[in-house]
């Protein structure tokens, strides 16, 4: 018959012998387990060199660098255009302003011209005396003072009307003589269908009438226009090329209105009466 002891060391020894058959058993499946993924591993290396040789993901290289190729900033646009002028001759602005419209004094039946000598060239012009004898008078006034010496064209326009503005010593479009003359010769014939057509030279306004100052604008494409605003002059052709010269270089935004590009300085102004 078994002692009590001895059927506690079976039953330990029967428990010893269970655990170790566990971790050998346990041992072999991770063996196994191992064996697994490492041919798994073996197989997915052999097969993505098998597919890069053959072209597949170089094919996806060649994507991702032709992508990358797409990304790549283009060349930048291209520059505006070269300034077409000259520098400016040596000088500064004047900028004395009078109370009130000089005396009238011009001739209205001679006929004058007016010369600007600009760094892009000269504009010739020749003035209506008869037809607008205010505003003839103040830019003969005015020249002979040297007001717009040395001054900057400060406006182009390249998109539904086609125009130079000059003749603001501050150059920012609000300066003026001090006084304002009366609007003049409003039904001159050249003005058809609000048409202000190429060649034109007429002044600029606020908006209201009789607000004439100093400032004045070239027309160099015909442009649809109230007729609001003085004719008083008439291009030249050789003056018509230098004002084609200066819209080609642009304006400033980009927008159809702004500075020119090119540097249009008024060197001097003359008023001629033959």
């Amino acid at each position: 018959m078994v002692s009590q002891e001895q059927r506690r060391r079976q039953l330990a020894r029967e428990k010893f012998l269970r655990q170790q058959q566990r971790r050998t058993d346990a041992r072999r499946k991770a063996r196994m387990r191992n064996s697994v993924i490492a041919s798994v591993l073996a197989v997915v290396v052999i097969g993505s060199v098998a597919l890069y040789t053959t072209g597949v993901l170089k094919g996806d290289d060649d994507t991702k660098q032709n992508a990358g190729a797409e990304v790549t900033p283009t060349e930048s646009a291209p520059s505006k255009a070269p300034d077409p002028c000259e520098k400016p001759a040596e000088g500064k602005v004047k900028t004395a302003t009078w109370k009130k419209e000089p005396e009238l004094t011009v001739d209205k039946s001679a006929k004058y011209t007016m010369k600007l000598a600009t760094t892009c060239g000269d504009i010739d012009i020749d003035l209506k005396a008869s037809a607008a004898p205010h505003t003839v008078n103040s830019f003969d006034f005015l020249a002979g003072k040297g007001y717009f010496d040395h001054s900057k064209c400060h406006r182009l326009t390249t998109n539904g009307i086609y125009v130079l503005q000059c003749g603001d010593p501050t150059g920012t479009g609000t300066g003026g003589p001090g006084y304002t003359i009366p609007d003049e010769n409003l039904k001159d014939k050249s003005l058809k269908d609000n048409v202000y057509p190429a060649g034109t030279v007429a002044m600029a306004n606020t908006g209201q009438k009789h607000t004439g100052g100093s400032q004045f604008f070239l027309v160099y494409q015909d442009s649809q226009l109230p007729p609001s605003y003085t004719p008083f002059g008439t291009v030249s052709e050789s003056g018509m090329k230098v004002l084609e010269k200066i819209a080609k270089a642009g304006e400033s935004t980009g927008a159809g209105d702004g500075a020119p590009n090119a540097t249009v300085v008024i060197d001097k102004a003359t008023v001629t009466k033959s």
